[in-house]
């Protein structure tokens, strides 16, 4: 296993998964993994997240009457750097799967490491509200984006963050996201 629970971060960039669940994975399927504690919140009836903590999931529907469709998951990584920590509802669970988890998840580290898997991890534009603060890495095979801090700034990035350190990982960001992104930053 990799040491400070680098085996997790890595199996979520390479696999587009958290512990196997994909982000079209429906609430029930992803209460029955993680769990039934959680916060929840709605965007009206179109919208909802449910929150573990470090992981967030994300569904939407066309209408209240209509099934929830994943949409998206993200690791909320820079929780872990605030004094008191705690990966939430989730924590047993990781920590028996991957060990202790470490405050700060360094970049470099983390793409050295996928590196040698040989899981390239490729640089696409940030929007100009968050560059040059954040930085974003994605990896096309699972569709997976890390959001680097590239520069701190005073209200724009976490107090305990690091640059280097990463914010976030989401997935999935597909290649069609990635090119609007390169369109519209330009």
């Amino acid at each position: 296993m990799t040491p400070y629970s680098l085996a997790f971060y890595m199996d979520v960039v390479t696999t587009g998964t958290v512990l196997g669940l994909r982000p079209t994975d429906s609430p029930d399927r992803v209460t029955e993994v993680l769990g039934s504690d959680f916060g929840e919140n709605r965007f009206g009836d179109l919208g909802m997240c449910r929150d573990y903590g470090l992981t967030e999931f994300y569904w939407d529907r066309a209408a209240a009457e209509l099934p929830w469709s994943g949409h998206h998951f993200t690791l909320q990584v820079h929780r872990l750097a605030h004094r008191g920590r705690t990966l939430g509802p989730t924590e047993e669970t990781l920590r028996a799967r991957y060990g202790r988890f470490t405050p700060r998840l360094r970049w470099e580290k983390l793409q050295r490491l996928l590196a040698r898997r040989g899981v390239p991890l490729l640089e696409i534009p940030e929007s100009p509200a968050n560059a040059p603060c954040y930085r974003t890495f994605w990896q096309p095979g699972s569709q997976v984006a890390v959001s680097v801090i590239g520069v701190c700034g005073e209200y724009s990035t976490p107090d305990d963050l690091r640059v280097g350190d990463v914010d976030s990982i989401r997935a999935p960001m597909t290649a069609d996201e990635v090119e609007w992104r390169r369109a519209w930053v330009g």
